[in-house]
């Protein structure tokens, strides 16, 4: 009997369909002036919307430049980072020249990338080791060889570690190291599995994380500031200050005060609460989130998709394709989470505003590096820069 050739989107020959947002001109500079003072330089790749950033600003650093070929992330990113030059474009068509134009000769101490993940993703249904997007890795690698930092960083989901039976891991490994003896740089490279929840962001996201670091330097990993789950920040911990709001309501202002210093630190800074407008429902979803218990799933056949609890942390955030609909139902409130919620469960300060509406705010926020998390490895990174080969993680603090 013949099989019939299986032509629906899910299928691994079908191509992934692209977002509409997706700059494909002739890469785009936005040239800042550099602050000269600041040595501790770093360049991030695949920038998003700017949660690894924004960490790598808290530990220390100076981000000379970020680039991304997402619109709105970039967008947002320019936006927050007003002393930071951008490259809005396909990576693949940024050459030197492009860059230089923007950074001049600055020397790059670092270079960070979170690379597009959604082939790795152990939630993508289209998952397989030949996916175009796997292959970015390698201009990571150029970037490497172009910038030749002292220390290099690259974040992935989980689900790289089990592609390939895990030769995808010995390559990217391979490949750091290699583009090391190319500059003379001779890196030593390592991998981890990060649970952000453990460096204070209250989210279950386990995270892949390659350091590596020349051989004038050692590779710090940060201590972890939670070691159990029963010590984990929750949702509660995360947005209990914000106020309560229905399908469709906006408010600006805080109606309570803050309750933990995790709250604190996200309020510093902040007279208003920027992007906290609740999703527009039609009566049918409220509903359902009216009668889904907390840290239940609201669809059978979606089990990732539940009603948070106040008691727990929430599961990863992610962004949900080019048209997400809302993931988690609010723990009170029957309607989905506010792009700010969703921005303080990734760490993000009440003062870092996300362009390009809700809907592409649910892609920049799931797409995002936690800062705080970023933060953990940046501060071992510039500790080791000013302190080389003491090779002793530093505590954080705890909320």
């Amino acid at each position: 009997m013949t099989k019939c050739k299986d032509n629906s989107k899910w299928s691994v020959g079908v191509p992934v369909e692209e977002s509409g947002y997706l700059w494909k001109n002739v890469p785009k500079t936005t040239k800042r002036p550099l602050d000269n003072t600041n040595h501790y330089t770093v360049v991030d790749l695949f920038c998003g919307a700017g949660g690894a950033s924004t960490g790598f600003i808290s530990a220390g650093f100076n981000v000379i430049l970020g680039i991304d070929y997402f619109e709105p992330a970039m967008a947002t990113f320019l936006h927050n980072h007003e002393n930071s030059p951008g490259i809005l474009g396909d990576i693949k068509r940024v050459d030197e020249r492009i860059v230089r134009e923007c950074i001049g000769d600055t020397d790059v101490k670092v270079v960070i990338a979170g690379v597009p993940c959604q082939g790795f993703s152990l939630s993508n249904r289209k998952r397989y080791e030949d996916d175009p997007r796997n292959q970015l890795f390698y201009e990571f690698i150029r970037f490497i060889e172009m910038l030749e930092p002292d220390m290099v960083m690259l974040e992935n989901v989980s689900g790289m570690k089990s592609m390939g039976n895990g030769k995808v891991v010995k390559e990217i490994e391979s490949k750091i190291a290699e583009a090391g003896m190319k500059n003379g740089k001779k890196y030593k490279v390592q991998h981890r599995m990060l649970n952000a929840a453990e460096y204070g962001v209250p989210q279950l996201r386990n995270r892949l994380i390659f350091l590596g670091a020349s051989e004038n330097y050692s590779i710090r990993w940060p201590k972890k500031v939670y070691s159990k789950t029963g010590q984990f920040l929750t949702v509660e911990d995360a947005i209990g200050d914000l106020p309560r709001l229905q399908s469709n309501e906006t408010k600006i202002c805080y109606e309570a005060s803050p309750k933990n210093k995790f709250q604190e630190k996200m309020r510093q800074g902040s007279k208003i609460i920027l992007n906290n407008k609740a999703p527009n429902h039609p009566k049918s979803t409220i509903e359902r989130i009216k009668y889904t218990k907390p840290g239940k799933p609201m669809y059978d056949k979606y089990k990732q998709r539940i009603r948070l609890h106040w008691g727990f942390p929430s599961p990863t955030q992610v962004c949900g394709g080019i048209r997400p609909q809302f993931q988690f139902g609010h723990p009170n409130d029957d309607r989905g989470l506010t792009i700010r919620e969703r921005a303080r469960i990734q760490t993000f300060p009440d003062n870092y505003e996300f362009l390009g509406g809700i809907v592409q705010g649910r892609v920049q926020t799931g797409n995002a590096v936690p800062p705080l998390l970023a933060e953990a490895i940046g501060r071992e990174m510039i500790n080791e820069i000013k302190n080389p080969n003491k090779n002793k993680g530093e505590d954080l603090f705890a909320f």
